[in-house]
């Protein structure tokens, strides 16, 4: 058994009841919901989705094909997607850094790269309710201290509801986008991991 199955908050969760033909057999057996670790595979998906959130806003995505692939080779354990009944309708992409604020890959500070919501399923909380379920992830994870993101400012009301704080202006730079750097800590949780099946 890998460890990754043995973790709590990637396990399947079933949203609803299967379907059931009337003589009481299964029609299809995805779970009607889960949350999994992205693998390569799921790279077009995930780009689809990214390019559709992110283009009409910002005019280009923060992440392109084939640094999405990159980190799902790479680091796929610090991705989160949520798919219901087999089809991809949020993700989370991370990756490690080794200082206080976004620098070298390697490290113990989780930098989250991007999340989005496929268009079909905004405006339901799915957003919140993925990365509630990544922060309780990264607690498992026993090199995790801290979580970096950064954001344009319109988004800093939505991430410290989160439990983000913000950290100041971010030295990064899209074209005229400016973000702000935000840090949500992973460790000082003892409590919430002793009792969360880590």
């Amino acid at each position: 058994m890998s460890a990754l199955s043995t973790l709590p908050f990637l396990k399947p969760v079933h949203l609803k009841s299967p379907r059931s033909s009337p003589g009481g057999q299964r029609r299809h057996t995805l779970p009607a919901s889960e949350f999994r670790c992205l693998s390569p595979e799921d790279a077009v998906s995930v780009f689809e989705i990214e390019r559709e959130a992110f283009i009409s806003v910002s005019g280009d995505c923060p992440l392109h094909l084939d640094e999405i692939r990159h980190f799902l080779n790479l680091c796929p354990e610090l991705s989160l997607g949520w798919f219901e009944e087999g089809r991809l309708v949020a993700f989370i992409i991370g990756s490690l850094w080794d200082q206080d604020r976004l620098s070298q890959p390697r490290g113990t500070v989780v930098h989250i790269h991007v999340l989005a919501v496929h268009r079909t399923f905004r405006q339901q909380g799915k957003g919140s309710i993925l990365m509630w379920r990544y922060l309780q992830y990264l607690r498992c994870l026993p090199f995790a201290r801290r979580a970096l993101l950064m954001c344009e400012d319109f988004l800093v009301p939505f991430y410290q509801k989160c439990g983000f704080e913000a950290l100041g202006p971010c030295e990064v730079t899209v074209g005229e986008l400016a973000f702000v750097e935000m840090q949500h800590p992973v460790r000082g949780h003892a409590f919430m991991r002793r009792n969360s099946g880590c």
